[in-house]
C-alpha cells in the first residue's frame, strides 16, 4: 500500500532540516505536487536547508523532479540547499530526472528587407502551386467529361437543373440591377466629360462598345464569383468537413462526377446567359440617363447605336462567358476540397475562392482583349 509523502522540519547547526519520508511516486501525485511545494515557503526564511532522504520509502521520476524542482527554488532565493542520507539508486535518480528549467528561445527577428523578400517567394511558391493544382484539377475535369460523352444516362440530369435555375434564375435580379447601374454611371460621366469637346452623341459608342464587350460580362463574372463560386467552395467544403466525400468514394461515387461536374456545366451554361441579359441591362441604363441628361430619345440612341455596334460586338462578351465560368468553378470546386477539419478553414478557403476567381476573371478580360485586338475582332 503507497504512503502518503510527508515532510518534517527541525532546526540544526546546518540550518533547517526538512526530513521526507513516505513513497514520493507518481502514484500520489497529488499529494506529491502539494508536499513538495510546502518543502520551499518554510525553507526561504533559513540561511540554509537540509533535504533529507533518508525516511524516503520509494522514489520515481516524478518524486525526483518535484524534490529537485524545490531545491532548485530555493537556490535561486538564495538558500543554500543541499540533500543527505539518499541511497545511491535515489542519488542517481535525482540527477539524471532532476529539474531543469525550461528558457523559451529569444525570438529571431529578421530584417525587414529579408522578411519582405522571404513573403514575395512565399506568395511565389503559392501562386505556382494553386496553379499547377488548378491545371491538374481541369485536367481530371477534362478526362471526367470524356468519359461521360458517351453515356448520358450517367449526367446528374436533376442537379445540373437545379443548380442552373439556382446559378442564373436566382442571380438575373442582382445582374440586372448591378449592370443597369454600370451602364448609367457610365453614359452620365461618358456625356459630361464629352460635352466639353462637343461630342455628346459619342457617349453612345462609349457605353455600347465598352458595355458589350467589356463591362457587362466582366461585372456578371464578378458578381457570379462573389455569388456562386463562394457558395460551391462552402457547399463541397462543408461535405468535406463532414466526411461526406469521403462517404461518397467509399460507396464506389466519383465526387468529381456526383459533386463537381453538375455544378461547373452549369454555371458554364448560367454565365453567357446571364452576360446576354448584362448588356441588355447596360443599354438601357444608358438609354435612361441619354433621355434625362442628354435629351436624348431613345429611337435616336438605338438608332446610333445599330451605326456603332455590331453582332461581333456582342458576341465577343459571349465567347469570354464560359471560360471565365469554367475558371469559377473549377478554383471553387479546388478550395471547397482543399477544406479540412475546422470552420476556420471552411472560412479561409471560400475567400481564397473569391479572391483568386476575381483575380483570375480580370486576367482571363485582359488576355481576351489582346487576342481579339491581335486578330482584329
Amino acid at each position: 500500500m503507497a504512503v502518503a509523502p510527508s515532510v518534517t522540519r527541525a532546526d540544526s547547526g546546518d540550518g533547517l532540516v526538512l526530513s521526507l519520508a513516505g513513497d514520493w511516486t507518481v502514484a500520489n501525485s497529488a499529494a506529491l505536487e502539494a508536499t513538495a511545494d510546502s518543502l520551499t515557503e518554510p525553507a526561504r526564511r533559513a540561511a540554509g536547508a537540509v533535504l533529507d532522504l533518508s525516511r524516503v520509502n520509494r522514489l520515481d521520476t516524478a518524486g525526483a523532479w518535484a524534490i529537485d524542482r524545490a531545491r532548485a527554488e530555493l537556490s535561486e532565493s538564495g538558500v543554500a540547499a543541499s540533500y543527505r542520507g539518499a541511497r545511491p539508486e535515489f542519488a542517481l535518480l535525482l540527477k539524471e530526472a532532476g529539474y531543469t528549467p525550461i528558457t523559451p528561445p529569444k525570438p529571431i527577428h529578421p530584417a525587414n528587407a529579408v522578411s519582405l523578400l522571404g513573403a514575395v517567394g512565399e506568395s511565389v511558391y503559392t501562386a505556382g502551386h494553386d496553379l499547377t493544382e488548378g491545371v491538374s484539377f481541369f485536367g481530371e475535369l477534362v478526362a471526367m467529361t470524356l468519359r461521360l460523352l458517351p453515356y448520358p444516362h450517367r449526367w446528374r440530369w436533376t442537379s445540373m437543373t437545379y443548380h442552373l435555375e439556382m446559378y442564373s434564375l436566382r442571380s438575373v435580379p442582382i445582374i440586372l440591377l448591378i449592370n443597369f447601374l454600370v451602364g448609367a454611371i457610365v453614359m452620365q460621366q461618358g456625356i459630361f466629360q464629352l460635352s466639353l469637346f462637343g461630342a455628346t452623341p459619342y457617349a453612345v459608342n462609349l457605353v455600347g462598345v465598352l458595355g458589350l464587350r467589356e463591362l457587362a460580362v466582366l461585372m456578371t463574372a464578378i458578381m457570379i464569383a462573389g455569388r456562386t463560386g463562394s457558395a460551391i467552395t462552402a457547399e463541397i467544403g462543408s461535405m468535406s468537413m463532414r466526411e461526406e466525400i469521403d462517404a461518397l468514394r467509399v460507396m464506389a461515387l466519383d465526387p468529381l462526377e456526383v459533386l463537381i461536374m453538375p455544378r461547373l456545366v452549369a454555371l458554364v451554361i448560367a454565365l453567357p446567359v446571364l452576360t446576354f441579359l448584362a448588356g441588355l441591362a447596360e443599354l438601357a441604363g444608358g438609354i435612361i440617363v441619354s433621355w434625362l441628361y442628354a435629351g436624348m430619345t431613345p429611337i435616336v440612341f438605338i438608332t446610333r447605336l445599330h451605326n456603332v455596334i455590331t453582332t461581333d460586338t456582342f458576341v465577343v462578351g459571349l465567347i469570354k462567358a464560359p471560360f471565365m465560368a469554367a475558371t469559377i468553378g473549377v478554383i471553387a470546386a479546388v478550395e471547397g476540397m482543399d477544406v479540412h477539419g475546422s470552420a476556420e478553414s471552411l472560412g479561409r478557403n471560400v475567400t481564397a475562392a473569391v479572391v483568386k476567381s476575381i483575380f483570375m476573371v480580370i486576367v482571363m478580360d485582359g488576355l481576351f482583349a489582346m487576342f481579339f485586338s491581335a486578330v482584329d475582332y
